[in-house]
């Protein structure tokens, strides 16, 4: 299992593009396989990764993820072709359909048929990524078009996917899938079962499953997993996130964040290696009695899995 890691805002340090390149920068050095940046309401994510890239030479560096109802597809994949030549191939493309509240009631638009949406959206995305031509009549998406990106080559299309017919499409279509607070159980029963039969089906590559959690090394495991449902709580009440954590049994984000000291924690690791999960997306978080401590021992931990691999 690869060891990647969140690129973005931390704790008393906004997320300016110096700042950015800073940490893409560490986490190239200290032997990250990958860094992702989420594409959220401050900076461009594909953008941000293109100069990241220019700042680096070796790390794989993704979105997780772009929303895709504010994009059209050919602009996507002209946007994600241009990022994946500033990269050299280094890139890996996160999309997602974001969420009914935030299309709805701040984008003002319609996500009546988000199935429909997304399945058509990777009709265009994917022939113009990978052959840079599509030709396709749909309902949502008319689209006759051709790309040429000096430099560019295909870069993978990961799907944000949680429910069954999305880990389908990411399967079949796509070429993996990136989860956001779903635990192993889930994982094990639901996810990775779901993708990987969906490729088989289709004659696709087995698909990656990056396992984006939180994670605290920390002897205080009461304290850190308080202030992972402080700081996490907004995702245990939307409804996709909250269907996976109906499924592992959590009430909350923090029975699914990987907590405890360096044995338990890697132990947790282990196990979602031994899933089938490909990468891991850790998001630090400072937690518990002594949360400075805690910081650097969950990076101290985290380089440590990285450079011997899971």
């Amino acid at each position: 299992m690869r060891i990647g890691i969140g690129i973005g805002e931390v704790t008393g340090q906004p997320a300016t593009l110096d700042n950015l390149i800073a940490q893409a920068q560490r986490a190239e050095r200290e032997g990250f396989a990958s860094g992702w940046v989420a594409n959220v309401f401050g900076m461009d994510a594909m953008t941000a990764v293109a100069l990241l890239g220019r700042a680096t030479t070796r790390i794989e560096l993704g979105t997780a993820v772009v929303p895709t109802y504010l994009r059209h597809p050919l602009a996507m994949a002209q946007q994600a072709l241009s990022t994946q030549a500033a990269l050299n191939g280094r890139f890996s493309l996160g999309i997602g359909l974001s969420h009914q509240v935030v299309v709805e009631g701040m984008f003002g638009l319609s996500f009546a048929k988000p199935f429909t949406h997304m399945k058509e959206y990777l009709a265009v995305l994917a022939p113009l990524i990978r052959s840079n031509t599509v030709s396709y009549a749909g309902s949502e998406f008319r689209v006759n078009a051709n790309l040429n990106v000096p430099g560019a080559t295909p870069c993978p299309i990961l799907l944000a996917a949680l429910a069954p017919k999305m880990l389908a499409l990411a399967g079949s279509v796509g070429d993996g899938t990136i989860t956001w607070m779903t635990g192993p159980k889930t994982l094990r029963e639901h996810t990775i079962p779901t993708i990987s039969e969906a490729a088989a089906k289709a004659g696709r590559p087995a698909p990656r499953v990056v396992a984006g959690l939180p994670i605290c090394v920390t002897e205080d495991v009461h304290g850190a997993r308080q202030v992972a449902g402080r700081g996490f709580e907004i995702y245990g009440m939307l409804p996709s996130y909250r269907a996976m954590l109906d499924r592992e049994g959590a009430s909350g984000p923090a029975d699914v964040a990987i907590v405890g000291n360096e044995d338990g924690v890697g132990e947790q690791l282990e196990r979602l290696a031994a899933l089938g999960v490909s990468d891991f997306l850790a998001i630090p978080f400072a937690g518990g009695k002594d949360a400075a401590a805690a910081a650097e021992r969950t990076r101290a931990l985290l380089v440590k899995v990285a450079a011997r691999g899971c």
